[in-house]
């Protein structure tokens, strides 16, 4: 049986810069899980995508990050992007709110340039994950063990490399986010 998220509010944490396809793909696949997926950004009204330094399409915004509660959200997904995840890792309000799914146990999903929010949320420590091999360094200098996998799970946070990998990390975390809290 598919795994189901019906009546989960999934958070999606982006701002201009974010990899269009790193968004949109994995917001796809908890919808059609039966997700509400919901936009929060460091920007009010609407982000600007991009696919790979191209400017893309833009998004509206659901909420602003200073105004979302994390606890409406059963889990919380962090696009990638050269860009979007450097942005958000110098917002105070966005570190918090990552931060917070972690303290509470709840599942995240992040893939390519992502974790630099981790990083500096302070949660990748003995964590096992992955990301674009150029976070290696930062990933390995915050405590985490980074491997090069299509996807790495560890204890209900998902990872993955790049846009290549979006298939595997998609179907991971619709069954991550389905079985919840840790």
């Amino acid at each position: 049986m598919a795994a189901t998220l019906q009546g989960k509010r999934i958070a999606f944490l982006a701002t201009d810069g974010v990899e269009e396809v790193e968004y949109v793909q994995p917001r796809e696949a908890v919808e059609q899980a039966g997700a509400t997926a919901e936009l929060v950004s460091i920007k009010p009204d609407q982000i600007r995508a991009f696919d790979h330094l191209d400017p893309s399409k833009t998004y509206d915004v659901d909420v602003s990050v200073s105004d979302a509660d994390p606890d409406r959200y059963d889990a919380l997904v962090l696009p990638g992007g050269v860009a979007n995840p450097d942005f958000l890792r110098a917002d105070p309000e966005a570190v918090r709110f990552v931060r917070s799914f972690f303290d509470a146990g709840k599942p995240v999903g992040v893939i390519c340039h992502g974790p630099w929010t981790l990083v500096e949320a302070d949660v990748v420590r003995g964590r096992r994950l992955t990301s674009w091999p150029s976070l290696r360094t930062d990933l390995t200098n915050a405590g985490a063990t980074w491997v090069d996998e299509q996807v790495v799970t560890d204890n209900g946070l998902v990872s993955s490399r790049k846009p290549d990998d979006l298939p595997a990390f998609c179907a991971k975390i619709v069954e991550e986010f389905a079985e919840g809290r840790r």
